[in-house]
């Protein structure tokens, strides 16, 4: 079942391409790791996924409805920016930032820490947000994402700035959401061992999708692999 559907998504801001002719379908349970080089236009992507952006070309379908007749479909869908805006020192508790992201406030606390034990920050509910590491922060706001059982999960570049312990950590909870869960993630990340090793569906953005296919496939290609470290360099160089 296709749980997303986009078709012919075209970008341009005053005249530059920041998407062109995208197209791609994900369906319920996959775990799509979308890579690109900065620039690509991977965070252009999900602001039209979310309905940020509408100044789109093309067609966006979340559970095969066309987002710009309703936004419905937010109510099914788990969001984590890159970097996630907070005040360090806003006097909050993990819960009550977890609380936050709760759409029915009749589900409390019972619901709360259940999210909380999926990301395995359950013992830290009673801490204050400013004393957390920042792979610790980024799973309470995995967390919040997750406390209203969304049907997918998206994240751009969650692991920007953590350290490696951390994100192996990170990986692992979001193995096991999408395994034992069966929760679709649509993934942007630079960590191309990560998206090889977690990802089962792998989209190449560099502002046009070069390659959306099964994560193996690619991995193995060595021609499409190269192809992709090419255009990379290019973008990269480009920019400076």
């Amino acid at each position: 079942m296709k749980l997303v559907d986009i078709k012919n998504l075209t970008v341009d801001f005053d005249r530059i391409l920041a998407l062109q002719d995208v197209n791609f379908s994900v369906s319920k349970g996959d775990f799509l790791g979308i890579i690109g080089p900065n620039g690509a236009g991977k965070t252009t992507l999900f602001s039209c996924m979310l309905g940020l952006k509408q100044n789109f070309k093309g067609e966006i379908k979340f559970f095969d409805k066309n987002i710009r007749k309703s936004k419905q479909y937010l109510t099914k869908v788990g969001y984590v920016p890159q970097k996630p805006v907070f005040e360090k020192n806003f006097p909050a508790t993990v819960k009550e930032v977890v609380k936050m992201g709760l759409r029915k406030h009749s589900d409390k606390d019972d619901k709360v820490d259940r999210t909380l034990q999926q990301v395995w920050i359950h013992e830290l509910g009673l801490r204050r947000i400013g004393e957390l590491s920042g792979g610790q922060l980024q799973r309470v706001f995995i967390a919040k994402a997750l406390v209203n059982d969304p049907q997918i999960l998206i994240l751009d570049e969650p692991v920007t700035g953590i350290d490696s312990q951390s994100k192996e950590l990170f990986y692992e909870i979001l193995r096991g959401l999408n395994k034992n869960e069966n929760l679709t993630i649509i993934w942007s990340s630079h960590d191309l061992e990560a998206v090889a090793k977690l990802a089962n569906k792998v989209a190449c953005l560099n502002r046009t999708l070069f390659f959306h296919g099964i994560s193996n496939e690619f991995f193995s290609n060595e021609a499409l692999l190269k192809q992709y470290s090419e255009s990379s360099m290019q973008m990269h160089m480009h920019q400076h």
